[in-house]
Order: C-alpha cells, then structure tokens, then sequence
C-alpha cells in the first residue's frame, strides 16, 4: 500500500458508516470533511507502521495528528466494527486482504 487509496467504488460505502463532522460546543471554525483523506493515512500508517507524525505530507492525507485523532474519535464511536462488518459482507468470503481492519 505504498500509495494505494481507498478506490471511488468502495468510498460510498465506507463513507455511509463514518460519523459526520461533529460540531464544537464551543463555537469555532467548522472542521473541514476530511473523512477520505483521514481514513487512507489511518491506512497507510496502519499498514506501513510509520509513525504517526512521519505521514508523509505529499501524499495528501492530512497530518498523522489529525489522522491519530479521527482513529481515536472513530473507535471511541464504534466505525471500526461498523467498517469491519461491512467488508467482510463485501467480500462474500474472499477475505484475502492486503490489511486487517
């Protein structure tokens, strides 16, 4: 998964089972949706065990700090066994995966 991406086939699908961008009680600049970009650099960092502030920045996933948190935000709500669900449903078995969700 050197510069894999998460394919536009495969997006809507994931997209349906992450949160929607949470708004700050506190007021402030609303979060830009960076969901696609957040979950390819979880990914990536997942798979290739770089840490998280070593995600390389021209690959367009955003900062390891802000991927490290969207894992925390969406463990923490539940997507990891919503996204592993699903896949396993998507592959009708053949589970031959280049990463464990």
């Amino acid at each position: 998964m050197t510069r894999q991406r998460i394919g536009e086939e495969l997006w809507p699908t994931l997209e349906a089972l992450l949160p929607k961008r949470r708004v700050s009680p506190r007021g402030g600049r609303p979060r830009v949706d960076e969901r696609a970009a957040a979950l390819n650099g979880i990914l990536f960092v997942l798979f290739t065990g770089i840490p998280w502030k070593d995600l390389p920045p021209e690959m367009d996933f955003g900062s390891g700090m802000t991927c490290s948190r969207r894992l925390r935000e969406w463990q923490d709500d539940g997507v990891r066994a919503r996204l592993h669900a699903a896949m396993l449903a998507r592959s009708r078995g053949n589970t031959r995966w280049p990463f464990i969700l």
